[in-house]
């Protein structure tokens, strides 16, 4: 569904608690970009600013599926304040940067749905400042190599969610190559059945995915996976640090995961990022894995009323297209 418009006096209360000193909200833009939640920047009467997440169904683009909220899944389309603050807790631990948060209010006292008010970093995001000045932007990919490190070099005890694991949950499933596969069969399942395209490589992209799955050797080292990692969920601070965002999918997983993920999205910008000692097997497994994921995905996405979807179709057709690759080349 559509957003409904969030206006000035609804979040006028949760502003003025947040950032207190007698500051007024003057004004509530909805920025662009998220499919779950509503992200909005709040400006007060004396310019501070801040931004207003809200995790309401009418936010939420995702037209609802079977698994929808199933933390033991570690794929699950699951949203929502509980995972933010997981996440946030988890980055903070390891000396990362990310949003400070002003306010939390799942009692829905300001708002009819949970709400966090967290610090607002303006102007430009990594992506854009790469594409701009890469000069400039190079201190903070320095930076956001480090902070990778520091995420690959922690070790959890189980691969799942972190608001899963840090809880002392346990996942569903055995490992990561296998919830992997399982995601993977899910997602060619549904793509199959929105594109005549992936059906008609449906047998010949599951052997390959099982072949791929059966050459992985077990292992079990979980690191921190930021799960959608892209230069676009990086803001700068004044300092040029690099604060992640968008964090609620965050997993312990293979660390292979969030590397395949950045090469994808990256392109010639993923050297900055890359690192050497990753597993070829696992690599070659989440290749196939993401561009399947990155097909069925935007294609469930536009069965709903998602507005930027030329954008979303050219998603679609960049990861079929590398998918049909993968398997046309065996």
């Amino acid at each position: 569904m559509a957003p409904r418009k969030v206006t000035r006096d609804q979040l006028a209360g949760a502003a003025r608690e947040a950032l207190g000193g007698g500051r007024r909200l003057e004004a509530v833009e909805r920025l662009a970009g998220g499919t779950r939640k509503g992200v909005y920047r709040l400006t007060m009467d004396d310019a501070t600013t801040v931004i207003a997440y809200l995790w309401e169904d009418s936010e939420n683009y995702w037209p609802a599926a079977e698994r929808d909220g199933d933390l033991t899944n570690p794929f699950s389309p699951s949203v929502g304040l509980d995972l933010y603050e997981a996440a946030h807790a988890r980055l903070d631990s390891l000396g990362l940067r990310v949003p400070t948060v002003h306010l939390v209010d799942r009692n829905h006292t300001h708002y009819p749905a949970d709400l966090a008010i967290v610090e607002d970093f303006p102007g430009e995001d990594l992506m854009d400042l790469l594409r701009r000045d890469p000069r400039a932007a190079e201190p903070t990919m320095k930076r956001l190599a480090e902070a990778l490190e520091a995420m690959r070099l922690h070790r959890a005890p189980s691969y799942g969610k972190v608001a899963l694991i840090d809880r002392g949950g346990t996942p569903r499933g055995t490992s990561c190559e296998r919830a992997a596969l399982d995601f993977s069969l899910h997602n060619l399942a549904e793509a199959a059945s929105r594109d005549q395209r992936i059906a008609s490589a449906r047998d010949r992209l599951e052997e390959r995915l099982r072949e791929l799955a059966a050459a992985v050797r077990p292992r079990a080292e979980y690191s921190v996976v930021h799960g959608e990692l892209g230069l676009d969920h990086v803001l700068v601070d004044r300092d040029g640090s690099p604060v992640l965002i968008d964090i609620e999918d965050m997993l312990y997983f293979d660390v292979e995961w969030e590397h395949v993920h950045m090469r994808i999205r990256l392109g010639g910008d993923y050297r900055r990022l890359a690192v050497s000692g990753l597993d070829e097997d696992r690599l070659a497994l989440y290749m196939l894995a993401q561009h399947l994921s990155l097909t069925a995905g935007p294609l469930r996405l536009l069965d709903g009323d998602f507005p930027n979807r030329a954008f979303m179709q050219e998603i679609v057709e960049y990861n079929l297209t590398q998918a049909l690759a993968l398997v046309s080349r065996v």
